[in-house]
């Protein structure tokens, strides 16, 4: 339900019922030219206006920001003048004009109308050629739109349409059906169920972001590091548009744009940078090599390999010792025997890896004497077993993961545990780590878990925070 509110503690008045109802958050170009055209419909009681989100390339990097505010002061003067309905548009863009970034002008024009507490007054529609993949459609929805149109994907599926044998609208179905799935997922991990839950939630993390920009479009997000400011946007943006204008071979105009490798590696071609992954065929070519043949050159090659994309890529590779201080002598620290001691492995279970990487985990942490941990998918009764010595099993798990007493908690499981560990949010990944599909829940790894085979597990929700 989009559209102007009415008072909430007001449930009896009549108007807070005249809504618009949507199907789903994405609309076709007809459906966003339909809701344009309510103006032209006024027994309806609404109004639409369509806000410009480009900015002159001849402005530079410097016309971003006065571009931004432009927007958001044009977005507050349509819903004082009874817009229901803002849309937010590059439909402007064209060789003279930039389009500013979607998700930076809707959280902007969201954060504005709250601090003028008119917000409820009137959704916000996005009209943009950037939104493509679910994470682009979570982030907008996340960040206070209350529907997008990605006229580009449109366009692009029309024209992929004839040689793919099918039509415009087929591929267009099948691209809103994948995407609300997408969307209703990443709700699911959250422990959120309807998209009105969603919607200006702002359930993110900004990472890379100084923060001017946090306080102009993304006000009361997290963001513990700093990173790129308004120029470093405009120039991204001006660059992309440069790319998207330039001519081709053949004296054509538009679409000499590169493939990055965003989404898996690929080998840059001469004068074209291409996107760093930490997954870099070489490296893992070494790493094979060296698990092989327990080649330590390999390894070697391996981790410096690895050493310098982290340097490249991740927060964590931006750390550095610090110099000067006087190093610490070696009898003063401890032994590597003993401080692997205090190692352990992530809580994987059996089914979401496999037998032999379980059970090499846990063989590998009782060699060194540190601990493996079962995951939530309990452990097979036959390495509780001790050895005909007496000793402890050299496939047992120090570690026994509980999950709501579910998976395969008996009390064999937990008396045979140095440390119960009681899960009580989900990890590095919400939900999907505490997901088994039902195709999975089969033979062994059914026995294990007590589970009933063919039916699908999951944690339950609020593990997924």
């Amino acid at each position: 339900m989009i559209g102007p509110e009415c008072d909430v503690t007001d449930a009896a008045n009549p108007a807070a019922a005249a809504r618009l109802e949507l199907p789903q958050p994405l609309l076709t170009r007809s459906e966003c030219a339909a809701l344009l055209a309510v103006s032209s419909a006024p027994a309806l009681g609404w109004t639409a206006a369509r806000v410009d989100c480009t900015w002159a390339v001849a402005d530079g990097a410097a016309g971003m920001q006065p571009a931004l505010r432009a927007a958001c002061d044009a977005a507050a003067a349509a819903v004082d003048k009874g817009a229901a309905f803002v849309v937010l548009s590059d439909a402007a863009a064209s060789p003279e004009r930039c389009a500013l970034p979607p998700l930076l002008v809707t959280g902007a024009v969201h954060h504005h109308l709250v601090s003028l507490m008119r917000r409820t007054r009137a959704a916000i529609v996005v009209e943009s050629a950037e939104p493509r993949e679910v994470h682009h459609f979570c982030a907008l929805l996340g960040y206070g739109a209350d529907a997008v149109c990605p006229t580009l994907a449109l366009d692009a599926l029309a024209a992929l349409a004839p040689s793919a044998g099918s039509t415009a609208e087929k591929l267009t179905k099948g691209f809103f059906v994948g995407v609300n799935a997408g969307l209703l997922k990443t709700m699911a991990k959250m422990g959120i169920s309807t998209l009105a839950s969603y919607k200006g939630a702002q359930i993110f993390e900004a990472v890379g972001l100084d923060a001017p920009i946090v306080e102009a479009a993304f006000a009361g997000t997290p963001s513990r590091v700093g990173g790129v400011g308004f120029a470093d946007l405009a120039g991204d943006a001006l660059a992309l548009h440069a790319a998207g204008h330039s001519p081709r071979a053949g004296g054509v105009t538009g679409g000499a744009l590169d493939n990055p490798g965003e989404y898996s590696y690929r080998i840059a071609p001469p004068g074209v940078a291409t996107e760093a992954h930490l997954n870099h065929p070489a490296a893992i070519a070494d790493l094979q090599t060296a698990a092989r043949t327990n080649s330590t050159d390999a390894y070697r090659a391996f981790a410096d390999r690895t050493n310098a994309l982290n340097a490249e890529i991740t927060l964590r590779g931006l750390l550095r010792f610090k110099g000067g201080a006087a190093p610490i002598p070696l009898d003063a620290v401890e032994s590597a025997a003993e401080i692997v001691k205090r190692f352990v492995t992530g809580a994987m279970s059996y089914g979401s890896i496999s037998l032999e990487a379980h059970t090499t985990l846990a063989m590998a942490m009782n060699r060194i004497g540190g601990k493996s941990n079962t995951g939530e998918g309990g452990e097979n009764e036959r390495r509780l077993v001790p050895a005909p010595d007496g000793a402890p099993n050299a496939t047992r798990s120090a570690i026994k993961q509980v999950a709501s007493g579910r998976f395969g908690v008996t009390a064999a499981y937990l008396t045979n545990a140095d440390e119960i560990q009681i899960k009580i949010a989900q990890g590095a990944k919400p939900g999907e780590g505490g997901e088994l599909p039902a195709g999975k829940v089969q033979g062994d790894i059914a026995v294990t878990r007590r589970a009933t085979p063919g039916v699908g597990l999951i944690s339950p929700p609020p593990h997924h925070g």
